[in-house]
């Protein structure tokens, strides 16, 4: 799952995580990323000395046999996390989906926390690319989820997000037990405080916050690639 930043990655990681017969990873490259690509997150030494900086070696696992004997591997990835360096062939052996948000709330919520974001940390370009080399390469569109759909009718839309990578849904996916996960990235003590309270998916809440005309450059840019993304989004099953 190649998610944007500011979105529901990882009230997802814990919905699959929650699956009896998956192994859950979070966010694998995360280490490699701030090691090549430094910027101004908490907790960055202690995340770049944890983690492999080399990504060649997190591909190789990523690629590897499914942790734990598990039938099924969810990995979160966060879509900016890949760099220009990166080859991209190693992903043609997975199934990859990618994780949208309006771009909006997304951008509001993303300046909070950094204040001078570009295009490419907003991972949407990163994500548009991911779907037309899917689309190029096999003539088919991989399954693209709005993160709005999934907190309006989580039952449905995982649903149809397990029915499309050919998996059975579970009602385990809609609920969990709050705290920390050993699954977690070193990282989620900065990050995961909301989540590790929640017990399922939040309600969806408008956000009416503005963007700042400084940015209404960058959230046209944001806009259009979303707006590419947005038609071919899955919609929920019936029922």
């Amino acid at each position: 799952m190649w998610s944007g930043p500011r979105n529901i990655s990882t009230a997802l990681l814990r919905s699959w995580g929650n699956r009896s017969d998956a192994f859950v990873t979070d966010e694998p490259f995360y280490a490699y990323y701030l090691y090549h690509h430094p910027v101004n997150h908490p907790g960055v030494e202690e995340i770049v000395g944890d983690g492999e900086i080399d990504w060649r070696k997190v591909v190789a696992w990523l690629t590897g046999p499914v942790p734990e004997g598990k039938r099924v591997w969810y990995q979160k990835h966060m879509a900016h996390h890949l760099q220009p360096e990166m080859e991209m062939a190693w992903m043609d052996s997975l199934t990859n989906c990618l994780l949208i948000r309006e771009p909006r709330e997304m951008l509001t919520s993303l300046l909070a926390v950094m204040p001078d974001p570009v295009l490419g940390d907003t991972g949407l370009p990163q994500q548009y690319g991911l779907f037309d080399r899917i689309r190029r390469r096999t003539g088919a569109l991989p399954p693209v989820v709005d993160a709005r759909d999934v907190l309006e009718n989580p039952a449905g839309l995982l649903a149809r997000l397990c029915d499309a990578v050919g998996l059975d849904f579970t009602a385990s996916m809609l609920h969990w037990p709050p705290g920390a996960r050993t699954t977690d990235g070193i990282w989620a003590k900065y990050w995961y405080a909301n989540v590790e309270r929640s017990t399922g998916f939040a309600p969806y809440s408008p956000k009416n916050q503005p963007v700042p005309e400084d940015f209404s450059g960058l959230l046209g840019e944001c806009e259009e690639i979303y707006q590419s993304l947005y038609p071919h989004r899955l919609t929920a099953l019936a029922g």
